[in-house]
């Protein structure tokens, strides 16, 4: 059960265009960690904006971004980042179910390559020790730009936020529209 009630776009009509704007963005709903942050609406709006810029203004490709982001789910148990991007998120960008499920336990699996995985030993490496050794960041040099790393950085550093923001105040996962529910 959710730390904070959701709010619903019908609680924020001074804020409908930030709404109507996250409901364009996210499949025609106020998911419900916009529900919980519209509570404070300069900050959802803001945490919106970063979290568009780091998915889709980069030169990251669609795939690894969601590598990262489900890889973070994983490490991080956080179901509603998974519920969010498996199959769905990551499906559109062309991963299989095969995949998904092995970014759990990714390192003895065949199913990436040499360039995903030093983003994966870098992913694990900025959840799990924050300092990140010499012999984790050389390998991404070898694989992409300056500025791509300055991206994934990024990126992983606003998911692992994400994925505590979402853990500490509990919110509740997106319904299941697949079973129904």
């Amino acid at each position: 059960m959710a730390r904070v009630p959701f709010l619903n776009a019908e609680d924020l009509p001074e804020h409908a265009d930030l709404v109507d704007r996250i409901q364009g963005q996210r499949r025609g709903s106020l998911i419900n960690v916009y529900r919980t942050l519209m509570h404070s609406p300069p900050l959802a709006e803001s945490w919106f904006e970063h979290i568009n810029r780091v998915r889709w203004g980069t030169e990251i490709s669609g795939r690894l971004r969601e590598v990262v982001i489900i890889r973070l789910g994983h490490l991080l148990s956080s179901a509603y980042v998974l519920r969010q991007h498996v199959p769905a998120l990551a499906g559109a960008e062309g991963m299989t179910q095969e995949e998904c499920a092995a970014l759990a336990d990714w390192q003895g699996s065949s199913l990436f390559d040499n360039a995903e995985k030093s983003v994966l030993a870098y992913t694990d490496a900025m959840a799990h020790n924050i300092v990140v050794s010499d012999d984790v960041f050389a390998p991404l040099k070898n694989h992409y730009s300056d500025r791509q790393i300055v991206e994934l950085t990024l990126m992983i550093g606003a998911y692992i936020s994400h994925s505590r923001v979402l853990q500490a105040l509990e919110v509740d996962l997106e319904p299941d529209k697949s079973a129904g529910i």
